[in-house]
């Protein structure tokens, strides 16, 4: 039996592109820097992604959306009620990380109270707040009420953000650490193979110029916004739209993308890995990153934000959120209302972008001096050490 080992419970991890995954691979590699041995419980990863596991990395099969997402209470159910018992049956950990939605928090509190086991969880939003914007009020209640369980169980909580840390303490945790998210510039980074002629003509791309969304869209980023400021410029700016990634939105994003007045310049692609995604970001002149205001996630600190700035590309920000104020206080890129209209604007005066933010090799620096996976991750680790048992 192995002893002195970190569990890390998911229903999502590496090879699946998200910031969740990035995030706890970057905490297992801490760990095992530390001479600590890692074991995370998490689903079979999607068909056509390659597993490269460093880890003890224990995977099954659940329920999954029509996009791949394990997303919606059924399908987290089906990852919960699995590792629950794979847990309970399992050797004990000396500390377990866990990580949303509350179901996954619910579980894993019950389980590491019948073993003995402390946890730490997650908390990079606030599940609770977000399904308020388009949830049923007795839903809203019982996720916040399983929020609140997993939090007030915990040994301690992560907060990314000062805004979640207090909502966390207002539920009654033990112990909140606030540890910002960051990035994993090694993979995201502007030392990178251009996208050659080849792939630029596969998706009718040719030599034009182009903006570049990554990663997830849903209802709460509403990525589409950047298509209608584009249709509104569409003879104005040389520019195409690729979109890169998957989510809830992105049959939307394929549907505006055929109207006839966007002349086939919106490009929605699928998921590529992460490293493939770093290429095209560096050929972009801007990454576009948006969040709906009012709908729960006004608090949120895009992590696209930074892979962009470490692919040295700066950023075109729409909406709320504090990222705001680093892109804007640092000459990052430039910060509008969710709004196509100003959007379209930024489209526009794209030339005026470049004299308005600090160079290629200064974007990078910033994120390698302030967002660092690496940093955050070793914070994170630490927190784990600290909150072992025995």
């Amino acid at each position: 039996m192995r002893r002195g080992f970190v569990r890390i419970v998911s229903r999502i991890y590496l090879p699946e592109a998200a910031a969740a995954s990035f995030r706890l691979a970057g905490v297992a590699k801490a760990l095992r820097e530390k001479g600590i041995e890692v074991e995370v419980v998490t689903t079979t990863a999607p068909s056509g992604l390659q597993v490269a596991d460093q880890d003890r990395v224990r995977r099954f099969p659940v329920l999954r959306d029509k996009e791949g997402y394990v997303r919606g209470y059924l399908q987290y159910l089906s990852f919960d009620i699995t590792a629950f018992f794979r847990v309970l049956f399992s050797p004990r950990a000396t500390v377990t990380l866990v990580e949303p939605p509350p179901t996954t928090g619910f579980f894993m509190r019950i389980v590491s109270k019948l073993l003995g086991v402390p946890y730490v969880y997650y908390l990079p939003d606030l599940w609770g707040a977000a399904s308020a914007s388009f949830a049923p009020k007795i839903v809203v209640k019982v996720v916040k009420a399983l929020e609140a369980f997993a939090v007030r169980g915990a040994a301690a909580v992560i907060a990314v953000n000062e805004e979640i840390a207090e909502t966390a303490r207002a539920m009654g945790a033990k112990s909140v650490h606030l540890i910002p998210n960051g990035i994993d510039t090694d993979t995201f980074t502007d030392e990178v193979e251009p996208i050659s002629r080849v792939e630029r003509e596969n998706i009718c791309l040719g030599d034009a110029p182009y903006f570049i969304y990554t990663g997830t869209a849903s209802e709460w980023q509403g990525a589409s916004i950047f298509i209608s400021a584009l249709a509104q410029v569409i003879d104005k700016i040389p520019h195409h739209l690729v979109f890169l990634g998957k989510g809830s939105d992105w049959d939307l994003l394929k549907e505006q993308a055929a109207k006839p007045e966007l002349k086939g310049r919106v490009h929605v692609l699928e998921t590529l890995p992460p490293g493939e995604t770093a290429r095209w970001i560096a050929g972009a002149d801007a990454g576009l990153v948006s969040i709906k205001a009012g709908v729960g996630y006004d608090h949120a600190y895009p992590t696209k934000v930074l892979s962009t700035l470490a692919c040295g590309t700066p950023v075109i920000y729409a909406g709320p959120g504090p990222a705001r104020e680093d892109i804007g206080a640092h000459c990052l890129g430039i910060c509008v209302d969710y709004s196509a209209i100003s959007v379209a604007k930024v489209f526009q005066e794209i030339i005026n972008l470049r004299s308005n933010v600090v160079s290629f090799a200064e974007l990078r620096q910033w994120v390698l001096e302030n967002k660092s996976l690496a940093k955050s991750s070793q914070k994170v680790a630490q927190v784990l050490k600290n909150n072992s048992g025995k």
